[in-house]
């Protein structure tokens, strides 16, 4: 596709996108207390989003992925929180 078809395709649902990211970040600021890990990985994926090259997606997987190569003795959490705690 040519860049013209893929925005023509894409921007409307890629816009969407952008205004829920902005709408929970305004939720954030106006509630009470400290955000955690998850604020601080989420901040630093949206940073991967200005850097160039092709990638975007793969770096932002990458940042809020689990790096670690040792198992766990036993489990912390029942879930997954999304980002990990660094």
């Amino acid at each position: 596709m040519t860049r013209q078809q893929v925005l023509d395709l894409y921007f409307m649902e890629a816009r969407a996108k952008l205004i829920d990211i902005a709408a929970f970040l305004d939720r954030l600021d106006r509630a009470p207390g400290e955000p955690d890990f998850r604020l601080r990985a989420f901040i630093k994926a949206m940073h991967e989003l200005q850097t160039e090259g092709p990638n975007r997606a793969e770096k932002v997987l990458l940042s809020l992925s689990d790096h670690t190569t040792e198992p766990l003795a036993k489990a912390t959490v029942k879930g997954a929180t999304g980002a990990y705690r660094q």
